[in-house]
C-alpha cells in the first residue's frame, strides 16, 4: 500500500520527495539510459516471476501460500529503487496552463487511479496481493482458486487494471521528457505484459477465455456482444 501510495505522487509530481520530474541533474544520456533500465528491470521481474513456468520452479524454494505475496514484495521493491534512482530529464514537451483545463487534466488522473483500485476489489483485492492465501494458510485452510469471472469493468475491458494504469502515465497537464519516458516505457511494458498474461489465460481456461478475447476488448470499452458470466461458473 505504501508503494502504491508513493505511486500516485510520483507519477503526479504530487507531495513525496522525489518525483517524475524533481532533481534534474543535467546529464541528459546518462539520465535516459537509467532509466530506461530501471523500467527494463522492473518489466523484467514483472513479467518473469508471473509466468506459469517460473512459478512451478519458484514453489520449489519457497512454500506455495507466500509465492504471490513475494512476487508482490519484489514488484514493490523493483518499484522503489525506480522511484529512488530515477533521474529526471528536463525539457517541456507541452504545459496546460489554463487551470480549468489542468484540473480536468488531474481529475481523469485521479480517476485512472480509481479505476486501478476499483477494479482490483471486483477480482478480490486480497487474492491479488497473495494476503487471502497467507490468512487461509495460517487458519489452516486450504486455498482454492477463485477462477474465471468478469464482474463490472471485465465485462467491458479485459484488463481494467491495466487500462487504469494507462490513463495515469498519460494524463498529465505538463508532460516533460522524464515524463515522457516513462510513460511510453510502462505503455509498451503494458501490452507486452497483457499479451504475455493472456497466453498463460488461454492454457488455463481455453475456449473459454479465448470466447472472452472474441467478446471483450483488450483495453478500450466497447458494447459486448453477449455474456459469458453463465459459462465462466460452469
Amino acid at each position: 500500500m505504501i508503494t502504491i501510495l508513493y505511486s500516485i505522487g510520483f507519477v503526479g509530481n504530487l507531495i513525496v520527495p522525489k518525483t517524475l520530474d524533481s532533481d534534474f541533474d543535467g546529464s541528459l544520456i546518462n539520465g535516459i539510459l537509467i532509466d530506461i533500465l530501471l523500467l527494463g528491470l522492473f518489466g523484467i521481474q514483472h513479467s518473469l516471476m508471473a509466468r506459469k513456468s517460473f512459478k512451478k520452479w519458484w514453489t520449489k524454494i519457497i512454500p506455495h501460500p507466500i509465492e504471490r505475496s513475494t512476487y508482490v514484495l519484489m514488484a514493490s521493491l523493483a518499484l522503489l529503487l525506480l522511484f529512488w534512482q530515477w533521474h529526471s530529464l528536463g525539457g517541456i514537451i507541452w504545459n496546460i496552463q489554463n487551470p480549468i483545463v489542468s484540473n480536468i487534466i488531474y481529475g481523469i488522473f485521479a480517476l485512472g487511479w480509481l479505476v486501478v483500485l476499483i477494479s482490483t476489489f471486483m477480482i478480490n483485492h486480497f487474492d491479488l496481493f497473495g494476503l487471502r492465501q497467507v490468512y487461509l494458510y495460517l487458519r489452516g485452510q486450504e486455498y482454492e482458486y477463485l477462477g474465471f469471472r468478469t464482474p463490472g469493468f471485465y465485462k467491458y475491458v479485459r484488463h481494467p487494471i491495466m487500462l487504469g494504469f494507462v490513463i495515469v502515465f498519460w494524463a498529465t497537464p505538463t508532460m516533460t521528457f522524464s515524463h515522457l519516458i516513462f510513460a511510453l516505457g510502462t505503455t509498451i511494458y503494458t501490452l507486452v505484459g497483457i499479451k504475455l498474461e493472456e497466453v498463460d489465460m488461454i492454457s488455463i481456461y481455453g475456449d473459454l477465455y479465448q470466447e472472452y478475447r472474441q467478446q471483450v476488448s483488450m483495453l478500450i470499452p466497447i458494447p459486448r456482444i453477449k455474456l459469458i458470466e453463465e459459462k465462466a461458473q460452469e
